[in-house]
C-alpha cells in the first residue's frame, strides 16, 4: 500500500489504487475531469505534433458540422444576449481607457525650448551613429489651451542625423 495522499484537484485525502502507484487525482469524477483536462492543456503547451492534429480535428469538425454554432445561438437567444451585453461593456471599458496620457509635460517638468541630442535608451553604442539633433519649441500654456486644450512641449522638429565622429 502506498499510503493516503491528498488529491491535487480537491484537495482530499486518498488511498491510490495499487494498480497505480503513482496516482495523485482521486477516483471522483470532476477530478478524473480536471486531470485529463491539465494533461490535455499540457500536451496543448508541450508538443507541436498534438496541437496540429487537434487543429486538424476541429476544423474537419467545423467542416461537417458548419451550422452547429448558428443553431445553437438561435436556441440560446438569453446567451447570446448576455454574451452580447459583456462584450459591449468590454468595447466601452476599452474605448475609454487612457492609452497614453495627452498632459504628460506637466510645468513642473517644464524643458526649455533649444536644440537637443536624442540618444537611443539603453545605449551601449560607442559610435553614436543613431543620435538625433532635434530642436524643441515649447509653446505656451496660453496659446495651447485656444488651439489644443492642452500645454507643454508642442513637437519635436527633426534637424538631421549626426555623423558618427560627432
Amino acid at each position: 500500500m502506498c499510503g493516503v495522499r491528498r488529491c491535487l484537484s480537491c484537495g482530499e485525502r486518498f488511498s491510490p489504487r495499487p494498480q497505480n502507484p503513482g496516482q495523485r487525482y482521486c477516483g471522483k469524477q470532476a477530478c478524473q475531469q480536471d486531470r485529463r483536462r491539465r494533461w490535455q492543456d499540457e500536451k496543448q503547451r508541450t508538443d507541436a505534433d498534438y496541437r496540429d492534429n487537434h487543429r486538424r480535428a476541429q476544423r474537419d469538425w467545423t467542416k461537417k458540422h458548419g451550422a452547429y454554432w448558428r443553431a445553437w445561438r438561435e436556441k440560446h437567444p438569453e446567451y447570446c444576449e448576455r454574451n452580447r451585453a459583456q462584450q459591449e461593456e468590454r468595447n466601452r471599458r476599452r474605448r475609454s481607457a487612457v492609452i497614453a496620457k495627452m498632459d504628460a509635460s506637466e510645468a513642473d517638468l517644464c524643458v526649455p525650448s533649444g536644440v537637443y541630442r536624442l540618444l537611443p535608451a539603453g545605449g551601449g553604442v560607442i559610435a553614436k551613429m543613431d543620435a538625433w539633433t532635434v530642436k524643441i519649441d515649447v509653446i505656451a500654456r496660453s496659446y495651447a489651451d485656444g488651439a489644443s486644450g492642452g500645454g507643454g512641449l508642442q513637437r519635436l522638429d527633426v534637424m538631421g542625423r549626426e555623423d558618427a565622429g560627432g
